[in-house]
């Protein structure tokens, strides 16, 4: 797996081996970047259940301002920091091994907020709804921010009240939904 594009554009990232994570595919990531490449530069970008770190990397080497990981497993704590070094983004970067549940409360305490927060589940375990949820309550996101989710195509995002689906990009297995605030009509 490599940096698609940006300061760190060819960068090799390191993985963890085995079914403990399951790594955005590079068509999928590719994709997902395209979409939110406007959106970018400049941008606070929080990575939750971030795995190897490759898609908060990619949006730190496409210009984002600052991110944040949020990974519970030490040994992918580990892979996160090894592939911030190896790309030199650890300087606009903050690894939180914590729970997703506890960091964001924690980021809420701390009045943290973000313009496009990523995350990625494992699909058999229904955290998601639980995570924007969260999210929303603890006023995490920025106005007019997104939330993007990869999740199994054959789960649906049911969005909390006030929210939407306001775009969906399906591949074979793998659903990536966009997520903001409705637009209410004045």
């Amino acid at each position: 797996m490599r940096v698609i594009a940006g300061s760190a554009k060819g960068h090799k990232l390191q993985t963890i081996e085995g079914l403990e994570t399951r790594p955005t595919t590079d068509r999928i990531k590719e994709t997902l970047f395209n979409i939110i490449a406007f959106d970018l530069p400049q941008c606070r970008f929080l990575d939750l259940f971030s795995g190897s770190g490759a898609i908060g990397i990619e949006a730190l080497s496409r210009g984002a301002a600052e991110a944040v990981f949020v990974e519970q497993s030490a040994q992918c704590q580990q892979i996160i920091t090894q592939n911030l070094i190896h790309t030199r983004l650890q300087d606009h970067a903050l690894v939180m091994g914590l729970s997703v549940e506890v960091a964001l409360d924690k980021l809420s305490q701390q009045k943290k907020q973000f313009d496009m927060i990523f995350m990625d589940p494992p699909y058999a375990a229904d955290l998601t709804t639980a995570a924007i949820q969260t999210i929303v309550d603890k006023h995490l996101l920025a106005k007019d921010g997104i939330i993007i989710v990869e999740h199994s195509t054959k789960n649906q995002i049911i969005p909390p009240n006030g929210w939407c689906v306001y775009r969906k990009k399906d591949y074979k297995t793998t659903t990536i939904s966009f997520l903001c605030v409705e637009e209410t009509e004045v």
